[in-house]
């Protein structure tokens, strides 16, 4: 068995990184994924309940700000992988699913792998080639999606709901006009 771990959120200047673990049943609808940035939002949102009704298990990690800040982007992505994966595991325990351990490895997109329990190997680009990957980019893509739409409600001066965090010249020049807003990642240079 595989588990595919993925994050989204390492290029915004504002927000958290989010990371997703996912393990596919053998029946999964496999043809319904694709990478994550070639989906349409609404189409990953559709997916994204079909993940979580059909996946065998997932789980939901999270690097805020602040952490991006102390440790920078990419220990924080590996941090927030690393969640997920802790988080997959706390979903199994409570649904008493009973996860072979010595079956399981991981494949983890990019070139740097989260410390995990299980052997776990880097990929560039597995969010386009391994299924359980683009599972984990797709949940990472829309709940960090939609954690920076709440976001926009709470500070609607930066337009969150339309740049998610990322930097646009109307963020940049919400930033510069208006200050950092408080979720966002002084460590990252606006100009």
């Amino acid at each position: 068995m595989i588990c595919g771990i993925d994050e989204a959120g390492r290029g915004p200047l504002a927000g958290p990184v989010c990371a997703a673990a996912v393990i596919l049943k053998k029946d999964f609808p496999l043809d319904v994924l694709n990478d994550s940035k070639k989906i349409s939002s609404i189409r990953r949102s559709e997916i994204r309940e079909i993940i979580f009704t059909k996946a065998l298990i997932w789980g939901i990690g999270w690097a805020s700000h602040a952490e991006i800040d102390e440790i920078n982007i990419l220990q924080a992505s590996l941090l927030a992988m690393k969640r997920a994966f802790l988080d997959l595991q706390k979903r199994a325990a409570e649904k008493q699913l009973i996860l072979s351990y010595e079956n399981l490895t991981a494949v983890a997109d990019g070139n740097f792998t989260p410390d995990i329990s299980i052997p776990c190997k880097a990929m560039v680009k597995a969010d386009a080639q391994v299924h359980e990957v683009m599972a984990a980019s797709i949940l990472a893509k829309t709940e960090r999606d939609i954690y920076m739409n709440q976001m926009a409600q709470l500070y609607p001066l930066y337009g969150y709901e339309k740049h998610k965090g990322y930097p646009t010249k109307a963020h940049r020049e919400a930033v510069l006009k208006h200050g950092p807003s408080p979720i966002q990642r002084l460590s990252f240079k606006v100009k």
